[in-house]
């Protein structure tokens, strides 16, 4: 590869979260803005506080191109239902921005954090992003293409998260995430009923069982 090599790293936010989207993103940068951007400190956003990763994610944007796909809890589960597996929901949705990314932009490699076998991604991507090298590595947030995937992902989770707070409830922050979950979710339920699940958590996580158990 030349000095300049180009790269594309992608992460997600809301795998782990109950509330809220599942958004993907991707950022392509090559050796100068790698520079640029660690130059702002741009890391991996589970070191950052929400208003690091706002003022990061501006800036980012602002420099790279990227591509952001935003799964709503509504279409998470519809789609979840058909796949019945988290990780080929995780390799459709990264495969997306990919393929979005390498339409419009050239690049050398393909760099994503490892969920699950790495037979998930390759199987998911279509004609343009199998003639890439790709590279799935835990802890891919060393490289500054996945450290700033992962802000702009993060930065896009909270700003769903908010949006689903209002629409559904009114303000902004009922669906925070320093929230105790598990309650927060009885609380909904008892008010709203059961089905209102389907348009803000994503269900197939065990706090839906135990909530239906009690």
């Amino acid at each position: 590869m030349g000095i300049n090599e180009i790269k594309l790293g992608t992460d997600e936010s809301g795998k782990g979260d109950y509330f809220g989207y599942l958004v993907v993103a991707g950022v392509i940068v090559d050796k100068n803005k790698e520079l640029l951007l660690k130059a702002l400190r741009v890391r991996d956003s589970k070191l950052l506080s929400e208003k690091q990763i706002f003022f990061l994610s501006a800036k980012i944007k602002k420099l790279c191109k990227y591509n952001i796909v935003k799964i709503s809890p509504e279409k998470y589960n519809e789609l979840y239902d058909k796949m019945k597996n988290l990780n080929k929901l995780l390799a459709w949705a990264h495969a997306r921005v990919i393929e979005n990314l390498l339409e419009i932009h050239q690049v050398d490699i393909v760099i994503s954090d490892q969920f699950g076998d790495k037979k998930f991604l390759e199987h998911a991507l279509m004609k343009k992003g199998k003639k890439v090298k790709l590279i799935q590595k835990p802890r891919a947030e060393s490289e500054m293409a996945v450290a700033a995937a992962s802000i702009l992902a993060r930065a896009e989770f909270l700003l769903t998260l908010r949006k689903l707070s209002k629409q559904f409830f009114s303000s902004p922050d009922y669906l925070s995430k320093g929230a105790d979950v598990e309650n927060k979710a009885r609380e909904i339920v008892n008010k709203f009923g059961i089905q209102i699940l389907d348009k803000i958590a994503k269900r197939h996580f065990r706090i839906t069982k135990k909530i239906l158990k009690s």
